[in-house]
């Protein structure tokens, strides 16, 4: 196993970024395509990826899907596009983070140690939550629903988690952004609504009307346990 996958076809940035990351003590693969880096990944193990959007063949907007479908990797999107639309495309593809370049690599490091940080908590827990068909293991980071795993992002997992946990309960927004995504988070609020639809999408029988997963109005979102 190895820490990070890198897929970054500008092959003196890859090799300026992985020299970086390896002084820091990650070990790591360097990919400059998504089809090496998924080709990689049918093989091997890693705890994180670092995908650039503006790949030769498939694009980091294809790699993220793809590797969502098969696997819960925490995923950090490197890229100069900067529009709005670009970051919630990525997101809602299912990446954890989104960092503009050029960024500062300091900033990288503290996305990279948040996400493997909260990545091992939760695998260091041993419990099992239920819920209205869902099942949480904490122990080996899965969330079933109907009985059937379901396909989900770090930020997802970590939402639907304390959702559950505190179900009943009113949650404010600023307290579930800060709470997924930390106080120094560099994500924008309005990607816990991102997240929030997504999680509907899995989870509810009609995603526009939820039961589940329930807005609650200028405060925030609840989770409702049904008998």
């Amino acid at each position: 196993m190895v820490d990070l996958l890198v897929i970054e076809d500008n092959i003196e940035l890859g090799t300026i970024l992985c020299d970086f990351l390896e002084r820091d003590g990650y070990s790591l693969y360097h990919g400059i395509s998504g089809e090496e880096g998924i080709e990689y990944l049918t093989s091997n193990t890693v705890k994180l990826v670092l995908l650039d959007i503006m790949l030769p063949g498939m694009d980091g907007f294809g790699v993220c899907k793809k590797i969502r479908e098969q696997q819960n990797i925490p995923i950090i999107i490197m890229s100069a596009r900067t529009d709005k639309h670009d970051k919630l495309a990525g997101l809602e593809l299912g990446a954890d983070d989104y960092i503009e370049k050029p960024f500062d690599m300091d900033i990288l490091l503290a996305k990279i140690g948040a996400l493997l940080r909260r990545n091992y908590e939760f695998k260091a827990k041993s419990r099992i939550i239920c819920s209205n068909h869902i099942t949480i293991d904490l122990d080996a980071v899965c969330i079933y629903y109907k009985n059937e795993p379901l396909v989900l992002t770090t930020k997802e997992f970590d939402l639907l988690r304390i959702l559950v946990e505190n179900r009943g309960k009113t949650l404010r927004k600023e307290w579930l952004f800060n709470k997924v995504w930390g106080m120094d988070s560099f994500s924008e609020p309005s990607t816990l609504t991102v997240h929030i639809n997504k999680l509907r999408e899995k989870i509810e029988e009609s995603p526009k009307k939820p039961e589940k997963i329930v807005t609650v109005w200028g405060v925030g979102y609840k989770y409702e346990e049904k008998a």
